[in-house]
């Protein structure tokens, strides 16, 4: 069950310009959580992994579902704020192992000038988008978007030894997102140095070639990894410190309904956070 808690930040809307072309992110919670424990859920935006309060409400979420070892999915979307966004929900941890919470945004909209535009592409790898535009001759036309949020965070709860963790399969549950980032090892699990690969997935099929960035605050200092994946959609990371993770991904497609949407093109950021324990906690 989830409960509201006022909001402290960026509102997020179609007026909101501080959520757009930013990354968007479910805050990380320290792991593991004691069974029992009452965490906030908190929706961040901004960049370089430093960002506000954008919001929970009904309007601005097409999905927000959490996922447990041995008991169905469960929709928390019913529970969110009908109107006005709220900073964070409270959530129940009332059962061991590892939780996934899984949140797809409803769309929304910007405009962007062209030099702007090609920044931004390049910024995320996707400077074929770029390329398509100066083939369709429109590369000094403003760019109309429309963006997704597709974005999952893992919480650890209990004292489980680490192969127990290892094992539990909630960490690899597919949600359904359109791009979905899904870990091959269970990242609650890793001690630092440990490498853990990630399988990038839109509309369920492997995204070859995409720019993939993990992303880190170390004393104050912020870590950046990149790599790009393979034919098969997949990537590896070795993280070097304990702490709060995020992976984020970008990818854009041309407007199938531009003409009736007013867009030309359609992005998906998809984003996986975790909190990877210190050594003497694993032991």
């Amino acid at each position: 069950m989830l409960r509201s808690v006022a909001l402290l930040g960026c509102l997020w809307g179609p007026a909101a310009q501080c959520v757009q072309a930013h990354e968007f992110w479910l805050t990380p919670i320290a792991s593991p959580q004691a069974v029992g424990t009452t965490v906030n859920l908190r929706l961040e935006v901004g960049e370089f992994f430093t960002g506000e309060a954008a919001g929970f409400s009904i309007p601005t979420t097409r999905a927000l579902r959490h996922y447990r070892a041995g008991q169905p999915a469960q929709e928390l979307r019913p529970f969110l704020p009908a109107e006005a966004p709220e900073a964070e929900v409270a959530l129940a941890l009332d059962t061991p192992g590892t939780h996934l919470l899984a949140y797809d945004s409803t769309p929304q909209y910007i405009t962007l000038e062209a030099n702007t535009f090609h920044a931004y592409l390049h910024d995320e790898g996707l400077d074929f988008v770029k390329t398509q535009r100066e083939q369709a001759g429109t590369a000094n036309s403003p760019a109309r978007e429309r963006y997704r949020r597709h974005i999952k965070t893992l919480i650890e709860v209990g004292p489980n030894p680490q192969a127990v963790q290892a094992l539990d399969p909630t960490y690899a549950v597919h949600a359904g997102q359109r791009l979905e980032l899904t870990p091959a090892r269970n990242p609650l699990a890793l001690a630092p140095g440990d490498a853990l690969p990630i399988t990038i997935l839109f509309d369920n099929q492997p995204l070859a070639g995409a720019l993939v960035k993990a992303w880190h605050k170390h004393n104050g200092q912020l870590v950046m990894i990149r790599a790009t994946t393979s034919a098969q959609g997949e990537v590896t990371f070795n993280l070097p410190y304990a702490g709060d993770w995020m992976v984020s991904v970008v990818h854009m497609t041309p407007a199938v309904d531009g003409d009736e949407e007013g867009v030309d093109w359609d992005s998906f950021w998809g984003n996986l956070t975790f909190h990877v324990p210190s050594r003497s906690l694993q032991k």
